[in-house]
């Protein structure tokens, strides 16, 4: 693999002692593939990216990049920052405000003559889209500009891997949509791999080609997009990703009893002695959740969220089961309005019961 971490571990000082701030994460990346990690504040992202940058010392494991042993925390070896070869873009663009976006982007390039060191610059205005604007200072550019010459200033010197920390945190909505299309485009045009930290989940899946949930400093899953979203490897990454609920469940033969009537011939249902009894909870997120005036079964709206596209209801059944459910906007039923619903479930992904006061 391109970047592999094994069993990375990194501790920080506090109050006479130390806490983890990350333990044993195990992840790779092939060559010119993009990861995402994302996770509720302070679980470990950016921790984990200081630690492959070489910013802070490894407390276990061991990290290698293109097969070179960049940290190891069992011999001591730790390869500094500047010897890696590995860029980084950071939340506050940190652009240099006296220089010109030419000069911003020549920054890492002072090694090179001066027709090389032209001809890099204007690869890299071309790439990003802003041959228009070298000679412009950063306060003449708009937000998503400058982040552009951010991500060109980094690429520049051709880093071995690109480390971007949330680096559109402050920008609004609608130019974050856009800029996570454009900067996958960017990175796969250059054939660079890189490692991206977000807590903004669209953004993730828009842009990675592995996404990694962490939480309390581990690394819960690190698989594709697709697969963290339909099967989810632990209690966390289900609750975490997207919007769902765990409804009580009953396992039978090929098949499973939910409060929506039974759930048949649906993907990677697990067999009945998979839990004491057959009892479990199964997920059940806002798409696997139909609004159908037909169905048997009804459910009272308890809260709803207009969200454009569709409404996001907050619904109860009739025994006190709580879900949520996607629903076309064109559907706008009222606050307490009982409403058709059935379950459309292709994975199923069940967990055992949580008992009260247990944890995810």
């Amino acid at each position: 693999m391109f970047l592999a971490l094994e069993g990375v571990g990194l501790q920080y000082a506090h109050r006479g002692g130390s806490v983890a701030a990350v333990q044993a994460v195990t992840l790779s990346l092939a060559r010119g593939e993009i990861g995402v990690l994302i996770g509720p504040s302070g679980c470990g992202k950016t921790s984990l990216l200081r630690a492959i940058a070489g910013l802070e010392p490894l407390s276990g494991g061991r990290i290698r990049l293109e097969g070179q042993a960049l940290a190891d925390a069992l011999s001591g070896l730790h390869c500094p920052a500047e010897d890696r070869r590995v860029g980084m873009v950071f939340q506050d663009f940190a652009l240099f405000p006296h220089l010109s976006v030419a000069a911003n982007i020549a920054f890492g390039l002072r090694q090179l003559p001066p027709p090389a060191r032209q001809a890099r610059i204007e690869e890299m205005l071309a790439l990003v889209g802003l041959e228009h604007a070298a000679k412009r200072m950063p306060h003449q550019l708009s937000g998503g500009q400058q982040q552009r010459v951010a991500l060109a200033r980094a690429l520049a010197p051709a880093p071995r891997l690109l480390l971007l920390d949330e680096p559109f945190s402050s920008l609004d909505v609608d130019l974050r949509e856009s800029l996570s299309q454009d900067l996958r485009a960017i990175l796969k045009a250059s054939d660079t791999t890189a490692l991206f930290v977000t807590h903004d989940q669209a953004e993730a899946f828009a842009i990675g080609d592995r996404v990694g949930v962490m939480h309390q400093g581990r690394l819960e899953q690190w698989d594709e997009p697709y697969a963290v979203y339909h099967r989810p490897a632990t209690r966390f990454v289900a609750d975490f990703i997207g919007h769902g609920v765990f409804v009580p469940a009953h396992l039978e033969s090929g098949q499973i009893r939910t409060p929506l009537g039974l759930l048949e011939n649906a993907q990677d249902c697990p067999l009945p002695d998979a839990f004491p009894g057959g009892d479990c909870e199964v997920l059940l997120r806002a798409d696997d959740v139909v609004h159908d005036d037909a169905a048997p079964v009804q459910a009272c709206i308890e809260h709803k969220v207009f969200r454009g596209a569709e409404f996001l209801y907050t619904l109860r059944l009739a025994d006190g089961t709580r879900l949520v459910a996607a629903v076309p906007s064109h559907h706008d039923h009222h606050v307490g309005e009982w409403i058709g619903i059935r379950a459309q479930v292709d994975h199923v992904v069940t967990f055992a019961t949580l008992r009260p006061g247990a944890g995810q």
